[in-house]
């Protein structure tokens, strides 16, 4: 016997267990996931409500904006009830990318998901860039600074392209 697709809370709830996301990514990917379900129903011919089986010509429309708003009124109801919560997703993220990454790179993520570090956070990223940037910068380098010009600029692309501010990367690369 086939087992009944899992309703758009359940895949949300599934999502959300896995990982924090953020409002943004979670939308998409359950607007895709619903999208993809509304085209199979209209493709597939089925019963209609009073009985008749209806034809491949009368399949149901798909209606994108029906299921943006079942997506919509999903998220607010996982916000309300503590399953989707942007503050968690913010101290996720900055946990997960803080050993790698300058505040700008952090801080450019989560633009892309429509969201901001408070002061606070931004503050305590700053202070520790230039720990982070030579926990880096070492490990994928070595202890020892290149005399190398060609190899310093490499260094230092390397460092800028992880997000790390200019002035860390210079302070780093002059001791």
């Amino acid at each position: 016997m086939a087992r009944a697709p899992l309703s758009l809370k359940a895949r949300a709830i599934g999502l959300l267990a896995q990982r924090e996301q953020s409002r943004i990514e979670l939308r998409r990917k359950l607007l895709r996931m619903e999208q993809l379900r509304l085209r199979r129903m209209a493709m597939a011919p089925g019963d209609t409500a009073d009985g008749r089986a209806e034809s491949a010509g009368e399949a149901p429309a798909y209606d994108a904006e029906a299921a943006e708003a079942a997506v919509d009124v999903l998220l607010d109801t996982l916000a309300a009830e503590g399953y989707l919560d942007e503050t968690r997703f913010v101290e996720s993220r900055l946990h997960l990318r803080a050993r790698r990454f300058g505040a700008q790179r952090i801080q450019q993520e989560l633009a892309q998901h429509g969201l901001k570090l408070d002061a606070e956070q931004q503050a305590a990223l700053r202070s520790t860039e230039l720990d982070r940037a030579r926990e880096v910068w070492t490990k994928r380098f070595g202890a020892e600074p290149s005399q190398d010009i060609a190899e310093r600029a490499r260094q230092t692309r390397f460092l800028l392209a992880r997000g790390f501010a200019p002035e860390v990367v210079r302070r780093l690369l002059r001791a």
